[in-house]
């Protein structure tokens, strides 16, 4: 039997923007779908998940996940083109895409970045290449290449230790106990203001929102946990992180499989999620925490579903107070688990696990661990 598709391990300079691009929502509709489905393919979805998630064909989302498998993110720009052939050869192209991202200084150039200008002096009097090109020209071959004028930005990689063990057990449980798995994750500050969104509206007539300058309801965090097996997400909105209110979320997750056979929880490495409290509690209720390494909380599987969460109740919205602002939030993940997954694809999943596991001789505890555990 073929092997499902799924996007390769994401590394962190391409899981923390596909996060970034994912909570924000700020980038063309293009890339946000993208990004949304390679997100969710990382954290254990199947494609039929994915195609009900972004409302997209399941050979579309097939197309991505191979497409980000061979070239990474730059499959979140697809490139459609046409026009005259080239003028310059395909590796006089990649000289000047080469010479243009490497530091000039590196080149033996007094500056610390290339302008124009300075970029085709450069290239006409190259030892041993001369390459012939326009302003405009070159501006269009960057462009066209993926290379734009941009500002210098940090990045924060995981130093943790553990970062292959944790990220292969997070694989593992996914692959093995999907049906036991869940994800949590805190969600915001929420804040009561308006917030500009798109709709639609008629052309040169946007919808508007009124601004605000005085803020006086302060911020919420919404508290959520996802099932990777039923694809269905809950949670609380809390005035606060802290101890407590995850303590409340994973007995939530608990009083979801009330068997008392073991639950994975993947969460990130906050200190209101490792407490002596949290870790006993655990220990006590066989409940097994899979920490996501440090600075990769884009490990969670939650996180592909915090994005539309965002735009369908905070994105152009102007909600007068948390309590409405909670009550359309749940309003939302009502109508969006009762529309998670169609039924006939879930119990095919589930036989095919099931039937995976049993010639497997997967146990746990003495006992075939099967969905109806």
């Amino acid at each position: 039997m073929a092997e499902p598709v799924r996007a390769r391990r994401l590394t962190d300079q391409e899981g923390q923007p596909l996060q970034r691009i994912v909570r924000r929502g700020s980038t063309n509709s293009v890339r946000y779908r993208r990004a949304m489905m390679l997100l969710a393919s990382a954290g254990g979805n199947r494609v039929p998940v994915i195609a009900q998630l972004v409302q997209a064909d399941e050979d579309t989302v097939r197309d991505v996940i191979h497409r980000f498998n061979e070239i990474g993110l730059a499959c979140l720009d697809p490139r459609w083109a046409g026009g005259r052939p080239r003028l310059l050869s395909f590796d006089d192209e990649d000289f000047v895409v080469q010479t243009a991202t490497t530091r000039p200084a590196k080149l033996g150039q007094p500056f610390t970045r290339w302008s124009i200008r300075k970029l085709l002096a450069y290239l006409r009097r190259v030892h041993g290449r001369v390459i012939r090109i326009g302003r405009e020209a070159l501006r269009c071959l960057l462009a066209r290449r993926g290379v734009t004028f941009q500002r210098t930005k940090t990045w924060k990689e995981s130093i943790d230790p553990e970062f292959d063990a944790k990220l292969d057990r997070i694989e593992d449980v996914l692959d093995r106990f999907p049906d036991r798995t869940f994800a949590f994750d805190e969600f915001g500050p929420l804040g009561i203001r308006p917030t500009a969104g798109n709709c639609w509206a008629e052309q040169g007539r946007p919808d508007r929102l009124p601004a605000t300058y005085q803020r006086t309801h302060g911020v919420t965090y919404f508290h959520g946990c996802y099932s990777i097996g039923d694809d269905t997400l809950w949670g609380v909105n809390r005035r606060r992180k802290g101890m407590v209110n995850t303590l409340a979320a994973l007995k939530s997750i608990r009083a979801a499989r009330p068997d008392g056979a073991p639950v994975y929880v993947i969460l990130d490495n906050l200190s209101a999620h490792n407490g002596k409290k949290i870790l006993r509690w655990a220990k006590n209720n066989n409940a097994h925490l899979c920490f996501t390494p440090t600075n990769a909380s884009w490990a969670n599987p939650i996180e592909a579903h915090f994005g539309p969460l965002r735009q369908f109740t905070l994105a152009n919205s102007n909600h007068p107070n948390h309590t409405v602002q909670t009550r359309e939030l749940h309003r939302y993940l009502r109508r969006r688990n009762a529309n998670a997954r169609h039924p006939d694809v879930l119990a095919a999943q589930r036989k095919e696990r099931a039937r995976i596991r049993s010639e497997k001789g997967l146990r746990w505890g003495g006992r075939p661990l099967t969905d109806a555990a």
